[in-house]
């Protein structure tokens, strides 16, 4: 078992030490969710559990943000940003919170390092502390920052949550290997908050194995994209509750025209059962897709510790 693979097994203690110290978004006010990398798909999960609860938001890249907020947000409106990044020195990130509060707002971090610049240009921080392992590969940290995120929207995630997140990684782990043999084209489909945590996965996989992938909303797969659909493919699907009837009949046109199907939630070549409602799901199910990426790599004898063209923190001279 290499660093990776510990970060992911072992980042459930580190969820239930989490603490908000009462952050909350104010319900009044709009809400832009900052990122970059995994932080944005994170942030895009984010926005649309606080949307879900009432609190008017949407994900923004940190270079977006700062360069042409108002291609996101009408120049009329005044939104708190809620900035993520694990480091706290991604330079994209670190420059939004910048000139969001040069032009009044509010800035929150949420990140798993102390003492750093975005902390210093927020008006408030959440700290989280990630696996002492983590490298190059946000594992743990993205689960941290979407947990930090849940809680913010005033979603209830408890120890039960991490019981549950655990034991769906431990039902997945002897299913991936076999279900990964001989395939090379990887979709993720998911709806709702489950869409980020979609395209997280997504970027996960061709962080850690060099792999082809791409991520939809489930029923936008047939508009187009289900043209690649052959027996070189492996769809994860992250059903969504509200719409499982719909998206198991796609599971089932897909695994008709040879692809794989990897159902957390619902059906599938291999079927995992995911009980928790939809609010916490995303959560829920990100260890299992980060195992995915590191058995895929494997395979492929890559080494996630050493991603080609990465680094651990991306700065901008």
């Amino acid at each position: 078992m290499n660093a990776t693979e510990r970060g992911i097994r072992e980042q459930f203690p580190l969820w239930n030490q989490v603490d908000m110290q009462d952050v909350h978004p104010d319900p009044e006010t709009f809400t832009v969710v900052v990122g970059c990398g995994t932080s944005v798909h994170i942030a895009d999960s984010i926005a649309a559990s606080l949307n879900a609860n009432g609190v008017f938001s949407r994900a923004v890249a940190g270079n977006e943000w700062t360069r042409r907020p108002q291609d996101y947000v009408p120049s009329s409106i005044r939104p708190n940003i809620l900035a993520l990044s694990r480091s706290g020195e991604s330079t994209e990130t670190v420059a939004a919170a910048i000139e969001s509060r040069k032009n009044g707002l509010h800035v929150t971090a949420f990140t798993c390092a102390e003492e750093t610049s975005l902390e210093k240009n927020a008006d408030e921080t959440v700290l989280a502390e990630t696996h002492a392992e983590e490298g190059i590969v946000m594992t743990a940290s993205a689960s941290l920052m979407l947990l930090m995120g849940l809680r913010y929207a005033g979603i209830s995630v408890t120890p039960e949550t991490t019981k549950a997140a655990e034991e769906l990684l431990d039902a997945a782990d002897p299913q991936l290997k076999g279900l990964i043999e001989g395939r090379s084209h990887f979709v993720f489909l998911g709806a709702g908050a489950l869409y980020g945590v979609a395209r997280e996965g997504s970027l996960k996989l061709q962080e850690m194995s060099l792999s082809q992938t791409e991520a939809h909303h489930p029923l936008e797969y047939r508009h187009g994209p289900i043209s690649l659909i052959d027996e070189s493919s492996l769809v994860v699907f992250l059903y969504h509750p509200d719409t499982l009837e719909e998206e198991s009949i796609l599971a089932k046109d897909l695994m008709g025209k040879g692809a794989r199907v990897l159902g957390i939630g619902g059906p599938g070549t291999v079927s995992l059962s995911v009980k928790e409602g939809g609010d916490v799901r995303p959560l829920v199910v990100l260890p299992v897709l980060q195992l995915f990426g590191e058995y895929v790599a494997r395979s492929k004898g890559l080494d996630t510790l050493a991603p080609r063209h990465l680094t651990k923190v991306v700065t901008i001279a």
